[in-house]
């Protein structure tokens, strides 16, 4: 029982090192090089549609090269401990634009930064997220474990997130992304070097490359999981955008109201996230997923209309509530498609299922897109040094209006595939 636990511990406070660098990347990238500095919303939008195609193929051939490395350290390690200082790296230089960068100077630069650093979280979170139906065989043990680094993902939110205002305002940018990065990167490679995988052998079939993207081409489930995820993960990634101009620019708000907007939001997360847990035990996985889709989409709805902080921080709340639906569900419908296909075609390749789907969730890279670029047509809004006349709206759209659309997509989308679950054996140990 001891060693069960400290495995579901070793693991699952992973996500709270792969967490912290991206978040500080794509939560105030856009705040940072467009706010601060002087990088267009078009340039923006251009940076997201360049780095999503980039993404699509990267991921892929992550994944398969994963599945097929044979090494006495395991197959995701080595990708996990090479990648990891190169993943921080990519971090801080991202965050240390050399003075004089100017114009198209400094987008090439935001844009091949950015791509870099985001490479190497597909690398990172492709091969942790390999190992999670590998370590963890049951719905029970897979709840447990996902609602425990669930937990550890959002402590790391509050601290690279709703912290962040304040820590730059102490540190600056640069020596901020110093102090995530190194704390990012030591959790992984302790998680890394902790999280003991299968042992594989050399006789143990390889994947195909391309038999498994055919198997995946024609899986109608990793369709239906991955685009699901693709509009959720763009609605959240606009919020987590947006909450830094709609701060500034609807509610009028500093740096350390700002923090507590951020916190709010995911201190209800943490302590949501064991009620959510607990209803995935109690009820159908996939229904319990659908619910918190519909909860996250409408909690939009009166956080539009807050005109005030205290307005402003009771809704978020309730976004908090529904992300922590998400999270906690999510991982589970993944998990059960890994092992579906395990058993359907008699080949282990977490790795490839595992990229695929994180490279659907990075879809969301062509509608966030759309939106930085709605953002500059309807409202005016270029950058910092030129927000037009209606700041305050172009926050609401980024933060409200655009997201609830991806939400409403996500969740029409989750209903067209039944998701059977596993086994029998599964749904009454869930339930114990």
């Amino acid at each position: 029982m001891k060693s069960e636990k400290l495995k579901t511990f070793n693991y699952s406070i992973g996500m709270f090192g792969t967490s912290i660098p991206i978040n500080l990347l794509k939560t105030f990238g856009f705040a940072y090089y467009v706010d601060s500095l002087g990088v267009t919303t078009a340039q923006w939008a251009s940076m997201m549609l360049i780095y999503t195609f980039i993404d699509a193929v990267d991921n892929l051939v992550y994944g398969y090269l994963s599945d097929r490395t044979r090494t006495r350290w395991g197959r995701r390690r080595p990708w996990l401990v090479i990648g990891t200082p190169l993943l921080v790296l990519g971090l801080i230089m991202f965050y240390s634009t050399p003075a004089g960068l100017e114009g198209n100077s400094l987008y090439i630069y935001a844009m091949l930064l950015y791509i870099f650093t985001g490479t190497l979280d597909s690398v990172i979170n492709a091969n942790y997220g390999a190992l999670f139906p590998e370590l963890f065989t049951t719905d029970a043990s897979r709840a447990k474990a996902n609602a425990l680094r669930q937990a550890f993902q959002l402590v790391a939110m509050i601290i690279s997130i709703a912290l962040t205002p304040m820590v730059v305002d102490a540190l600056g940018w640069s020596a901020t992304a110093i102090v995530y990065g190194v704390l990012g990167g030591v959790v992984i490679l302790y998680m890394s070097l902790t999280s003991h995988e299968k042992p594989v052998t050399e006789e143990e079939k390889k994947p195909e490359l391309w038999d498994s993207v055919k198997t995946l081409l024609t899986n109608r489930k990793f369709w239906v999981a991955g685009v699901t995820n693709a509009f959720y993960s763009a609605g959240m990634a606009l919020v987590l955008a947006g909450l830094p101009i709609y701060a500034k620019y609807t509610l009028g708000i500093g740096s350390g109201q700002q923090s507590l907007l951020f916190g709010g939001v995911l201190l209800v997360a943490i302590a949501s996230v064991a009620v959510w847990a607990n209803w995935v035990k109690k009820y159908e996985l996939v229904r319990v997923w659908r619910a918190a889709l519909g909860v996250l989409a409408f909690s939009y709805i009166p956080l539009f209309f807050a005109n005030s902080f205290y307005v402003a921080l009771g809704c978020a709340m309730l976004v908090g509530f529904g992300f922590a639906g998400v999270i906690t569900t999510m991982d589970l419908i993944q998990a059960r498609i890994m092992d579906e296909d395990q058993a359907k075609h008699n080949v282990r390749r977490e790795g490839i299922i595992s990229n695929a789907l994180g490279f659907m969730n990075r879809l969301n890279g062509l509608f966030t897109s759309v939106a930085y670029a709605l953002v500059g047509t309807l409202f005016g809004y270029v950058s910092g040094e030129v927000p037009g006349p209606q700041p305050g709206m172009a926050a609401r759209f980024l933060l409200t209006v655009f997201p609830f659309v991806m939400m409403i997509l996500s969740l029409g989308v989750s209903f067209l595939s039944g998701f059977e679950r596993v086994a029998a054996g599964n749904r009454e140990e869930a339930r114990s």
